[in-house]
């Protein structure tokens, strides 16, 4: 009888490995947007702590930060221990540690568990992408790569609800969602196993190599992948961050009106995700050029129409090319890793990514300094976004795309 904890040479990858796989980058997400709408209750309730104006909103963005610190050592990890062990661990930890401050009443004790969230989130964000990379190839391999880029942003919409519907029980009930990390390990227990490199006839080997060599690392190829990631993933959180506050100066007050029709442009992210699907094969420069090109045209729509209609329809614009261009970034990165470095490789990519999250808020407010404001910051945004275009030819140059 066959252990389920060992690598089964035998075994092939279906569509309950991919879900299994798919489904914890709802996590990473989590993280951050579950707890939005409780955050003024959080600030009331440790009004009486030192410096809690400072430290209630780490409570969200804590985890964020881990994620852009640890990616690379979740990915060093990986390829040393393996990754599926690695990957249980994290679910169980995510949810002992999320679940947390529903029984803590000090405020700093509650940031100290959502270091540790953001310590397995990292884990869970790179080993889940790194499996699929090593279960799928070809076609398969991307359209899974894409579906977690769909799948985060329509989540990201259902978690928001879900928290504010919680919310509405006090602030601590939100967190007993992080308890559905268990759901993420049943799946991984049952339907994932150890991957390992592929032998000289194409069969997987019996354990994964503990491999810690950088020899043959592609670092030029993935340092350019890397920067535009950086570049790009300002872009991609710009209207995610700021399109409630360029609806307020449009003259929105409706709160629930404002989340809603940002939510409504954020939907051409999964679209995007979905064109990308179809189109994905064409290549890398078109692909990133046509991307930069709409990230463009929506920022000069959303800071010159002067109207809530005009200013969403650029969002959804924007949106739609945020929607291709994250998948493209990633299947383009997975693409040149082979096995012994996938881990590696995968970390530094969602390192770069989230560095990208951490700076677009800090650019915005900069250019709305120099620009005369939020609208003027878009408008620079659309031209920096243009220049897009000579990154799609330089990386043709780099273009070593390996579908197989």
């Amino acid at each position: 009888m066959t252990n389920s904890r060992q690598p089964d040479p035998a075994r092939t990858p279906g569509f309950m490995t991919g879900v299994a796989l798919l489904l914890p980058i709802t996590l990473t997400t989590m993280a951050i947007v579950l707890l939005a709408p409780v955050v003024p209750q959080l600030m009331v309730e440790f009004a009486g702590q030192p410096h809690s104006a400072y430290l209630v909103p780490m409570v969200l963005t804590m985890p964020a930060l881990c994620v852009a610190l640890l990616c690379p050592v979740a990915g060093i990890l990986g390829d040393y221990f393996g990754r599926r062990k690695l990957l249980l661990a994290s679910f169980l930890i995510y949810a002992l540690v999320g679940v947390a401050p529903v029984f803590l009443d000090n405020l700093l004790a509650i940031i100290v568990s959502r270091v540790g969230v953001g310590i397995a989130e990292a884990l869970i964000y790179v080993l889940s992408t790194t499996m699929i990379g090593d279960y799928f190839k070809g076609e398969q391999r991307d359209r899974w790569l894409a579906g977690q880029t769909a799948f985060a942003s329509i989540s990201a919409l259902l978690f928001f609800n879900i928290g504010g519907l919680l919310g509405e029980f006090g602030w601590r009930t939100p967190f007993w969602v992080y308890l559905s990390a268990l759901v993420m390990f049943a799946l991984g227990w049952r339907f994932t196993w150890e991957p390992a490199a592929d032998d000289n006839a194409g069969r997987q080997a019996a354990a994964p190599p503990r491999n810690l060599s950088w020899q043959g690392f592609p670092w030029d190829r993935l340092a350019l992948i890397v920067i535009i990631t950086i570049y790009g993933s300002v872009f991609f959180y710009t209207v995610q961050i700021q399109a409630a506050s360029g609806l307020s100066e449009l003259g929105l007050t409706s709160a629930a009106r404002i989340g809603f029709l940002a939510s409504v442009a954020s939907i051409g992210v999964p679209l995007g995700t979905f064109v990308y699907s179809r189109i994905g094969r064409i290549g890398v420069k078109p692909l990133l050029i046509g991307e930069f090109a709409l990230l463009a045209i929506g920022f000069m729509m959303m800071g010159r129409s002067g109207n809530v209609g005009g200013f969403l329809v650029g969002c959804f614009i924007n949106q739609l090319g945020a929607g291709m261009l994250l998948p493209t970034l990633l299947v383009w990165s997975m693409s040149i890793l082979p096995f012994e470095f996938r881990g590696r490789g995968t970390g530094f990519w969602q390192s770069a990514f989230s560095l990208g999250q951490w700076l677009s808020p800090l650019v915005v407010t900069v250019l709305a300094l120099h620009s005369g404001g939020l609208m003027g910051s878009f408008r620079m945004l659309g031209w920096i976004a243009a220049t897009g275009g000579v990154l799609g030819l330089a990386a043709s140059r780099f273009q070593k795309v390996a579908h197989g």
